[in-house]
This record gives C-alpha cells, structure tokens and sequence, in this order.
C-alpha cells in the first residue's frame, strides 16, 4: 500500500497520508513522498493549490510511536533531517498548501499542519502537542511555528500539558482558518482550493515568501522587498489581465503567467 497518495482534481493537487490503520502516523516512504510531490508541484504549472489530507479517522498521529525506545542516536538525526527537508519544502513552495483535519493531528503531524498555509479543520478534530508524554521535545517545527501564532505563554501550556485542543478553540486563537461539520469537510476544503487555483498564482506564491520573510525582517527590509516584488509582479500577464478585467467589469481569468 501506498502511504501517499496523490491525485489531481483540476489545478488542485491532493496528497493524501494513507496509513489509516496506525492514524498516518509517518513513515519514511510517506515523508520521502511528500518532499518529493512538494518539490514537484513547485515546478509543475498545472498545479496552482495544494491540499494535504489524511486517509480514514485522523489526519496524523504524527511519529510512529511503535518504533519508538529502540533507535539510536544517530538513526533519529537522520529521520528528522528528511522530516525537516519535508517542512522545509511545504514551505518553499510558491503555492497555497491547505491542510484538511479531520480527527486527531499530534505531535508532529500537528506541526506539519502549522507548516501549511491554511488549516480549515472538522469541529470533531482535536490538535495535540504530544511530545511531552514520551519523554521528547518537539520536532517538525511547532516550536518555530506555534509560539509566533499564540505566543510564548501558551505554546509552553500546550507543550508540556499536551493535552487535546479542540479545533474550536484553535479557531479562536488564529490557528486554524476555518471550522466545519466533518460531512462538509472534504467540500469545504475544495471549494477553497478550487478559488485559489485559479487565482494569480505567481502573486499567491510571492505573498507567502513575504509574510513567511516578515517574522525575521525588518521593517525597512520588508519595504524593500515588497517593492522590488512588486516590480516583478507588474510585468505578469496576471497583473494586466487583472486589470483589464476591472476596466471591463468583469471576473479576471488568471492563469499563473
């Protein structure tokens, strides 16, 4: 059995963790995968929305905690380098990525939710920093991603307590962009993908950089980089067709260019 699967539905790339009998908890095959597909899509113009999901009742119960307590050192410096390659690459990306939660998402299978661009969530779904409950810190970048979306106060609450967050709660605090019946999720979540699809693509992508950039910049570097972004972004056939669309009273039809 494949433990990612991939398929398109129009311009929306969908990869789905498919290891539903131990909740997608990650293995190597899965995190290889997804790196891959990341990488991928980055280059592939057909691809203009991605959406990670999870196969049956959870989107990822995060490591494997079957294989845990017999690994040596250097065996988990190696599984987290290609596990911090994955982050790094949903990151990278130059496209919108929507993570679907529905059920449980722990430890790190909560912190590859955090490393896409949008988390619309089912309001039966639970969040959880589990680390804390086998002895661990986190890994797959909660302790980057999660402090500057809640701050430091209750990133440590939700580390060391790790006890369930309902998706609700998540909502409120900025965390999770929307929360739906888990019968509308899969709904929810293409419409979504479907409206960023055909969006300005390039624009989309240049949008992430830059707010992803801002946590680290300076204002003056941040006003820089928007202006010389910008300079690029006027000469796109999106940019024009845009504009053309709003003389006309019309919708635009982007088309990534």
């Amino acid at each position: 059995m494949e433990h990612l699967v991939k398929e398109m539905n129009g311009k929306v790339l969908i990869l789905t963790l498919n290891r539903p009998e131990s909740l997608n908890a990650f293995s190597p095959e899965m995190i290889a995968g997804l790196t891959r597909e990341m990488k991928e899509a980055g280059k592939n113009p057909e691809v203009r929305a991605i959406v990670l999901a999870g196969a049956g009742r959870a989107f990822s119960a995060g490591g494997d905690v079957k294989s845990m307590g017999s690994n040596k050192a250097g065996d988990v410096y190696e599984h987290l380098g290609k596990m911090n390659d994955c982050i790094l690459a949903i990151k990278a990306v130059e496209k919108p990525v929507i993570a679907a939660v529905q059920g449980f998402a722990a430890g790190a299978g909560f912190n590859l939710a955090l490393a896409c661009d949008s988390i619309i969530a089912s309001d039966d779904s639970k969040f959880a920093l589990s680390f804390s409950q086998v002895g661990l810190v986190s890994d797959g970048g909660g302790s980057y991603f999660l402090p500057r979306l809640v701050g430091p106060y209750l990133a440590k609450q939700f580390f060391f307590s790790a006890e369930p967050i309902p998706a609700e709660r998540l909502y409120q605090l900025g965390v999770v962009n929307k929360v739906v019946p888990l019968a509308d999720l899969n709904d929810e979540v293409m419409r979504y993908a479907g409206l960023l699809s055909v969006g300005p693509s390039q624009a989309y992508g240049q949008m992430k950089k830059m707010i992803d950039y801002s946590f680290t910049a300076t204002l003056e570097d941040v006003l820089e980089r928007e202006r010389m972004t910008q300079i690029m972004m006027v000469a796109t056939e999106d940019h024009q067709e845009g504009i053309q669309a709003f003389k006309e009273k019309r919708r635009p039809q982007f088309t990534g260019k």
